[in-house]
């Protein structure tokens, strides 16, 4: 899609007055976890492009994607990060007339360019970029090589691209989400059988978090065996190497026409995924592996380095707009991540908020996380200093107690700020306990999904 309209004066006068801008790639990924990057920590994966990037630039090793009102969490993600906006704020789709990215960066002078999937996506927003483009997902997820048609598309755009402004890549990737079809030479890199379980895996989750029988979780009967979690993981990592080849190519287009060396990279992903960590498949959880994702800036006037701050996705549309010098628009609920960026300040929130529809909320700081499931009435509290995987519930252990309190007075705080008015008790609690399907029910669900 070519807009008719190219460019606002304004922002136009704004790219001629002001110093030379770099160019802007944003690349998205499609449910993958935050531990999936070799240079991040994972030894078992291979990553090569991703790495460049990695040990290259800056790494927030605690970005989230604030949660979701529908089960597929990626929709309401990429609203947010488009839109710098909590999905509280709206409906289901974020307003394109509202204040977003891409006419931030047009108003800035940018060749606004959007490639991605078509499924679960900010489409109103991506009206606003000069290019909008779409794959077909289910192709694309299993021709075998995840990522070739955006990057061959993108590679053509920036060979014909206007030269006079600098461009704003928006690369939506629908990979690693299921259908995870790889090419067998990706495949060939793993073995299936030599590969570590998640640490906190379980065969089945210990109670009913609201969203048991979701289609994420149709992707495992139950319990969840160590074989066939291995075999889930296989194919993940093989998707995910099939991915990065291709954005080694794109890096390697962009080195031979000139832009590699003069473009601001963003790489992170909408939601992570639980592929068998606490007995899930899917991401419609507020655990760490499903709310955590990877973020890694990397290019001109960013330094070397990582932070552990609380950060969320949708802080990057403040943040890049900042970057370059363009002015921030009011009411955004994202802040800007420069001044971490830049040594000035180590953090931009103490503490941080996720939810999941009406049946999960959270909150953590630097040290503790208390996950409330309001229609059961339970709470878990885990120690993420020294209990990363959230293994150890502290909910019941007296001696936590004003912890709880304190972390609970906070969650209503934040509920307060988006106008969220699920209670955190229920007065009638539903039966906490989750009784797996039969194999006869699981087949039948299967279906109703079309699966």
């Amino acid at each position: 899609m070519l807009r008719r309209q190219f460019f606002a004066l304004p922002g136009l006068l704004a790219a001629r007055n002001a110093e030379p801008r770099p160019n802007i790639a944003l690349l998205l990924t499609d449910d993958q976890c935050a531990d999936t990057i070799h240079a991040l920590g994972n030894p078992h994966i291979h990553t090569p492009n991703m790495d460049r990037l990695a040990r290259s630039g800056f790494v927030f090793r605690n970005a989230y994607c604030l949660g979701s009102n529908i089960p597929a969490v990626c929709l309401p993600s990429r609203n947010m990060l488009l839109s710098g906006r909590a999905y509280f704020r709206y409906q289901r789709y974020a307003s394109g007339s509202d204040p977003n990215l891409a006419d931030a960066l047009r108003d800035a002078g940018y060749v606004t360019w959007h490639y991605g999937k078509r499924g679960n996506e900010a489409v109103e927003i991506h009206k606003r970029f000069d290019y909008s483009h779409y794959l077909n997902d289910e192709q694309d997820r299993t021709c075998g090589e995840p990522g070739r048609e955006i990057v061959d598309r993108t590679i053509e755009f920036l060979r014909a691209r206007p030269k006079d402004r600098p461009f704003f890549l928006y690369l939506a990737f629908a990979n690693p989400h299921d259908p995870r079809v790889a090419a067998p030479h990706y495949l060939a890199r793993y073995d299936a059988a030599r590969l570590p379980l998640p640490r906190n895996y379980l065969p089945v989750h210990p109670f009913d978090n609201g969203e048991m029988l979701v289609r994420d979780e149709l992707l495992a009967p139950w319990p969840r065996t160590p074989e066939e979690i291995r075999r889930h993981l296989r194919d993940y990592y093989a998707v995910i190497t099939g991915l990065d080849y291709h954005l080694g190519r794109l890096f390697g287009a962009m080195e031979e026409l000139g832009l590699f060396g003069n473009t601001l990279f963003v790489f992170s992903s909408d939601n992570g995924l639980a592929l068998g960590s606490h007995g899930l498949m899917g991401k419609q959880s507020l655990y760490e592996h499903s709310m955590k994702v990877p973020l890694i800036l990397t290019g001109p006037g960013i330094r070397k380095g990582s932070s552990d701050a609380l950060v969320y996705l949708m802080d990057l549309f403040p943040t890049l707009v900042d970057l370059v010098g363009a002015p921030i628009p009011p009411g955004l609920d994202g802040v800007s991540l420069k001044p971490i960026l830049t040594g000035r300040s180590p953090k931009v929130r103490d503490t941080l908020f996720t939810a999941y529809r009406d049946v999960q909320r959270a909150i953590r700081d630097e040290r503790w996380k208390l996950i409330v499931y309001p229609r059961i009435n339970r709470k878990q509290l885990f120690d993420l200093k020294n209990d990363p995987e959230e293994t150890r519930d502290l909910a019941g252990d007296p001696r936590y107690a004003s912890i709880i309190e304190r972390l609970t007075n906070r969650l209503r705080q934040w509920q307060q700020r988006f106008s969220d008015s699920v209670p955190l008790i229920s007065e009638r609690p539903a039966d906490p306990t989750f009784k797996p399907p039969s194999p006869e029910e699981y087949q039948q669900l299967r279906r109703k999904w079309k699966m």
